[in-house]
Parts: C-alpha cells; structure tokens; sequence
C-alpha cells in the first residue's frame, strides 16, 4: 500500500483521504436519496432494560406516520426522540448524541413551532409494559437535510416535558435503534 501511495504522488496524482464518519455520512446521503419512502428501527434495551420493538417510519402527503410497538417498558410516559448518531451499541449519551437538531432550534414538543425536528415528544406505555405508537409528524424526513436514515430512534425511562432546554428532561436512555431503509428496492424506484 505504501508502495502505491509513493507511486501515485511520483505521477502527480491526488489522493484524498476520508474519513469513516466522512465515507459513512456519503453512503447514508447516497442511500436516502428522494424515492425512499419507509424506513424502520428495530428497538432493543440499554444495559437491563428489557425493552424490544419495532418502529416503522412511512412517507405520506400528510407528513411521517411512525407507528409501532415497544414492550418491557416501566408503565406510563416516556420520552421518544430521534438523536443524531446511529450508534445504539449502549445507552452512553456520547454514541448517539443529542436530538436531531439540523435547524438550530430550542426543545419543545411535537406540536411546537419552535423544536428540534427530532422532538416527537412521549408514547405511553399500558399497565403490561406495552408502548403502540401511530403519530405522523411533518418535520422529520426520509431524504434531504431532515433525513432521520441513519440516525437513532432512542426511549427515555421519563416523560419529556416539552420544554426543559435542551432535553425535555427526560431521563436516562432506555431503549433505542438504528433508522434504516425499508421496503423492497423496488419501492424506491418509483
């Protein structure tokens, strides 16, 4: 390799050195081009949480209907954010980041003017533990800057409450999965 490397700066060509983050965020932007129109996280716990599901993410004229089902959760509400890194290998804050937040905006909820387009406020678990979630939200995408492909669907262990900067304070990261295409290849040719 280092013999290449001699040889092709000997012949005057350039050589460009990337990244991973760099390769990855071009293959994420490649991937998610205009025709993708469903997308999918599968949900598993953080350290003992026993949490399990699968949120599914579907393009309509109304917006992104999210809709799916969570188990293991504590009862009651709990906070459910899109954070901006697709690394869900623990519930470290630092792998996953803070919430998609690609316009600079304050916290808020789902129905705020002003929020990160990641704030989608709580899903609310019965007494067996059980979260079914069916929302549509206009902010979030499935192309273009506000794309969520590639980035984490992440469950915290409290409610957010829509306005405690920067978070909701919505406690410890729970439960979380990585966004990523769905359907078949046909589906995104069209």
């Amino acid at each position: 390799m280092k013999k290449l490397v001699i040889a092709l700066l000997a012949l005057g060509v350039p050589i460009v050195l990337l990244s991973s983050a760099a390769v990855e965020g071009q293959v994420v932007k490649k991937m998610a081009g205009p025709g993708v129109k469903q997308a999918v996280a599968v949900i598993h716990g953080f350290g003992e949480s026993p949490a399990k599901g699968v949120v599914r993410f579907t393009v309509t004229d109304e917006g992104v209907e999210i809709s799916g089902e969570v188990s293991g959760l504590k009862p009651g509400k709990h906070g459910f954010h899109i954070h901006e890194f697709g690394d869900c290998s623990s519930g470290d804050p630092k792998c996953h980041g803070g919430h998609f937040n690609p316009d600079k905006q304050k916290h808020g909820g789902p129905e705020d003017a002003e929020r990160h387009v990641g704030d989608l406020g709580n899903i609310s678990a019965n007494g067996r533990g059980i979260a079914v979630i069916h929302m549509r939200d206009k902010q979030i995408a499935l192309s273009g800057p506000r794309s969520i492909i590639g980035r984490a669907v992440i469950i915290h262990a409290k409610a957010d409450d829509l306005k405690s900067q920067p978070s909701g304070d919505a406690g410890d990261r729970i439960a979380g999965g990585v966004v990523g295409i769905a359907g078949s290849m046909a589906d995104h040719k069209k």
